[in-house]
């Protein structure tokens, strides 16, 4: 199986982002969730919605709190309700923010599919937190059951396999090969002359 090679060239990096299908900007657009959140439904990051309440950590506007109120997926900025700066002409205008600076404090669980997302991550969750709560085997108790398991192999009897009918051939008889009397090798005649004719004084 040929496997994707990272891509390290800036330009084919910023082709690759924004030239995306959408099922691979919404896994961009993907932002970490509060110390709450995460006890209640067992997942650390999650994708932005309109309507999700955020704040911000990082930037010019560091701890800002507000509501998403636009999501633009082709810039992959997010607007939040309050949060606006000036332009020279004197108009206010929303700030955009790239999702990575933020933190989700309350979801938005209108949609039923975003409910379901989140009840398979904490299922799987859970299945991750039991699995390391497991004491693991001692080497010798794995050693043992390796060798139960090998002994219960050899007890079991492999059925035997069909043999082949081998049908005797009949032996042929040498047919007694004709002698042919030996060829002498015919003696080679010597090459004839080629006759010349002879110029004649004065020419012809």
């Amino acid at each position: 199986m040929r496997t994707a090679r990272p891509v390290t060239k800036p330009a084919k990096q910023r082709k690759m982002l924004f030239q995306a299908p959408a099922h691979i900007r919404h896994k961009l657009f993907g932002a970490s969730l509060s110390a709450e959140l995460r006890a209640t439904h067992g997942a650390k990051t999650f994708p932005v919605r309109s309507g999700d309440t955020v704040r911000i950590m990082r930037g010019d506007h560091k701890g800002f709190e507000g509501k998403i109120t636009r999501v633009d997926t082709k810039k992959f900025r997010i607007y939040v309700e309050g949060l606006t700066r000036e332009k020279v002409d004197g108009t206010t205008v929303f700030a955009p923010i790239h999702p990575s600076k933020v933190v989700i404090t309350h979801l938005n669980l209108d949609d039923k599919w975003r409910k379901k997302v989140l009840e398979r991550k904490k299922k799987l969750h859970k299945k991750v937190e039991e699995a390391a709560e497991k004491p693991a085997g001692k080497p010798a108790e794995v050693v043992e059951i390796k060798e139960k398991v090998v002994e219960e192999k050899a007890v079991v009897e492999k059925k035997p396999r069909r043999k082949r009918k081998v049908t005797e051939k009949p032996v042929e008889e040498k047919k007694e090969e004709k002698t042919k009397p030996e060829e002498t090798p015919k003696a080679k005649k010597p090459r004839a002359k080629r006759k010349t004719a002879k110029k004649t004084e004065g020419g012809a």
